[in-house]
């Protein structure tokens, strides 16, 4: 072969070897004061921002990813604190266009797992904001009627989207897209579904994924999220014996509080978040059965699933709260909602002195009548 020839053939060999290893993101961003677009690499612990460049004048930009993944990996474009998820792997070149609130408006090309991330995001989003604005008018809705009205609309809008969210997981199940929806909650959600059916979404998706893309990291951490799930059910089963699963938190002064510290009494594990604030009324009530069989044997352990230390004790302090009150700070991460299946909260479990469980997700009435019955 011709020299000449082999050198310009390998030198185009190696530019392609190259841009394969590169993703370049394009596009135009117009209708926002900010200059600045920044490309961020999303990771499980941590977040980094791998390259940034200033728009021109007509907002047009382009960044770029050198060692891009092989497998498709989330990155967000960032733009005056705006976020657009993509799904990018190693050779694509993708075109983004958006204008005003990027999140909602931008458009994909490029990419299939980014536009099919675009497609999930655009209707769940939608949802997500109209439950939000239904709860807000809800709050300030005067009369029970009204309040009627929206907890119907409410719980319409939840279905519709909780539905859609299921849809496209089953759907795209061998896409990484699939593996993003698995994790976006509604709010005050904890679960995708319902808790223990969870694990059959993970594993569908799971062993899609091993089929479509083998190497992916995303893979590693389904598994371990399946093997959690696993253990986390088999504690749970143990809620239906006389052996109540243990807890250990600690409490506003620092001291660790043992649920089993508690044996030989009847407890209401109750399960709770100041910093949703739904749960002023039930407070309440609670405090009116507790100032009544306390002194009979009757205790409340109740678990606070937030973050902020400081909301958490003001409201425990401002409402005046007799009880046990715990809290691990770890929010939705707390490892107590799975090992007793929290699905929403408020929520509680009735044990009695032997530890059966005598009821659970009671209502301050339904909890009055229990204990009326046992003392």
């Amino acid at each position: 072969m011709n020299r000449l020839l082999f050198t310009a053939l390998l030198f185009i060999g190696l530019l392609t070897s190259c841009s394969n290893n590169e993703v370049t993101v394009s596009g135009r961003i117009v209708g926002t004061a900010g200059k600045m677009v920044y490309l961020e690499k999303s990771a499980t612990l941590d977040q980094s921002i791998v390259d940034s460049v200033k728009m021109d004048a007509a907002g047009n930009f382009e960044l770029i990813l050198s060692d891009a993944p092989t497998t498709p990996s989330l990155y967000h474009i960032i733009h005056e604190g705006q976020r657009i998820p993509l799904l990018l792997t190693a050779g694509e070149q993708v075109e983004i266009n958006a204008a005003g609130n990027i999140s909602h408006t931008y458009e994909v090309v490029g990419s299939v797992e980014s536009e099919l991330l675009r497609r999930f995001n655009k209707e769940y989003m939608a949802g997500a904001a109209k439950l939000t604005q239904i709860a807000a008018k809800y709050a300030a809705a005067a009369d029970e009627q009204t309040q009627a009205a929206l907890n119907k609309e409410y719980a319409a809008v939840y279905t519709k989207t909780k539905q859609m969210q299921l849809r496209f997981i089953n759907e795209h199940k061998g896409n990484i897209a699939a593996v993003y929806a698995l994790y976006q909650r509604l709010p005050n959600d904890i679960y995708l579904f319902k808790g223990d059916s969870d694990i059959i979404y993970y594993k569908t998706v799971a062993d899609a994924i091993s089929k479509s893309y083998p190497n992916s990291p995303y893979l590693s951490i389904l598994r371990s999220q399946i093997a959690r799930m696993d253990a986390q059910l088999s504690l749970i089963s143990q809620i239906t014996e006389t052996s109540i699963p243990e807890l250990i938190i600690p409490d506003m002064y620092g001291n660790d509080v043992a649920l089993s510290s508690l044996q030989g009494k009847v407890i209401l594990l109750q399960f709770w978040s100041a910093e949703l604030g739904n749960s002023n009324a039930m407070n309440a009530d609670l405090k009116q059965i507790y100032s009544q069989y306390h002194d009979k044997g009757f205790e409340i352990y109740q678990v606070a699933i937030d973050t902020s230390r400081a909301t958490w004790i003001n409201s425990v302090q401002e409402q005046g709260l007799p009880w046990i009150s715990v809290c691990d700070l770890m929010g939705q991460q707390s490892s107590a909602l799975s090992i007793y299946n929290v699905q929403t909260l408020p929520y509680n479990y009735l044990f009695d002195a032997e530890g059966n469980i005598l009821g659970k997700q009671l209502t301050t009435e339904q909890l009055e009548q229990k204990l009326q019955t046992l003392f």
